[in-house]
């Protein structure tokens, strides 16, 4: 299983997810970071990736290959993150072959309705538990 995160500005998000999947699935699953920018992708390598790429050719590149893309709601609205995820970055996450997990935390003008808001740390749990259950269950730790 390869599981893309992917971040941008100061990667706070993405490496809260990557601290999540190693401590509840192990290290079996080979878990890359996808920054919009080297400081995103420097703090999710330090987080536990097994490998980080940066920029838009990277996050294009990458999203046709991977099993799951995970990350703030914002990966795919173009020139979100004050304008640094491009349209080919959210396209290429949208038209992934990819399943994806879309956290609803975003600074952009969109109300995502039907939500009750929670913390990140409770939102990251969710989604790792989406991952966790269609792998089975099963862990290394």
């Amino acid at each position: 299983m390869k599981i893309a995160v992917m971040d941008g500005q100061g990667g706070g998000i993405g490496a809260t997810i990557i601290k999540a999947i190693r401590e509840r699935l192990g290290h079996t699953i080979e878990v890359l970071a996808l920054g919009t920018n080297s400081i995103a992708t420097s703090r999710m390598m330090k987080a536990g990736a097994n490998r980080g790429a940066t920029g838009e050719n990277a996050i294009v590149r990458t999203s046709a290959d991977v099993d799951w893309i995970v990350g703030p709601l914002s990966i795919v609205l173009a020139d979100s993150m004050m304008g640094e995820l491009s349209p080919a970055m959210a396209s290429a996450v949208s038209s992934s072959p990819a399943k994806k997990i879309l956290i609803p935390l975003t600074q952009e003008e969109v109300i995502v309705v039907g939500m009750k808001p929670e913390p990140l740390p409770h939102l990251v749990e969710e989604a790792v538990g989406v991952i966790e259950s269609e792998r089975g269950g099963l862990s290394d730790v």
